[in-house]
């Protein structure tokens, strides 16, 4: 087995960030930013900072958010709320000053946050979701399309994913998840806080555990 199931799989190469403050200017310099992604505003995280800080939250949000927001939207299965969690974990982010004038780079802490946010809506809502799934279920066998058994099966097979995921150890899920959006082993030490010559180990050890949890309980189907 190498990684999740395609289902879950995706994601761009993360961005580099470099970001400077000096004599209350600011020097920002953001590497490979999609012209699509969207600035921080006010409105949208309500960032209660201003100066370095602000440039900084701005930065780290520019860098980050896109693919945070794609990579719960493929745990939980609904974008509009994965969106609102990525948003709040930079609002959390813009509270925390003391993480904002830490040597140690925050991006941990914002991958860590996110992706524990992630499981907790997972669990916490999944009562709605099996509804809205089952909604969908229906809708797929009334409406004609070119393959409704294709449909009816991706959606079951993501399902048995997300379920088998909030059953692991959250370090594990964590590792899966992070690695399906196309983090490289550097940055999932990095993102969370282990060392990097244990990525290779730990990442086996996460998928030889989802891979034996999503047979118990699904059958040969992965």
């Amino acid at each position: 087995m190498h990684g999740l199931p395609g289902e879950l799989a995706g994601g761009n190469a993360r961005p580099t960030l470099a970001v400077s403050c000096h004599n209350r200017g600011v020097d920002v310099v953001l590497a490979g930013v999609q012209p699509e992604e969207i600035a921080l505003s006010p409105a949208e995280t309500s960032v209660p900072v201003t100066g370095c800080d602000a440039i900084r939250v701005e930065a780290l949000f520019q860098a980050h958010y896109a693919r945070i927001a794609a990579m719960l939207a493929r745990l939980t299965g609904d974008r509009a709320h994965a969106e609102e969690i990525a948003a709040d974990v930079f609002h959390k982010l813009s509270q925390r000053p003391a993480l904002l004038h830490a040597a140690e780079d925050p991006t941990a802490w914002i991958y860590r946050v996110a992706t524990n946010a992630g499981f907790d809506a997972l669990r916490v809502n999944s009562r709605r979701r099996r509804r809205e799934e089952a909604a969908g279920v229906e809708e797929a066998r009334t409406t004609h399309t070119a393959n409704p058994l294709d449909t009816l099966l991706t959606e079951e097979r993501a399902q048995w994913v997300r379920a088998t995921l909030a059953e692991l150890k959250p370090r594990d899920a964590q590792l899966l998840l992070l690695r399906s959006s196309g983090l490289a082993y550097r940055e999932l030490a990095e993102a969370l806080a282990i060392a990097a010559a244990s990525v290779g180990t730990l990442l086996a050890r996460a998928e030889a555990e989802f891979e034996r949890r999503f047979r118990a309980r699904f059958g040969d189907s992965l």
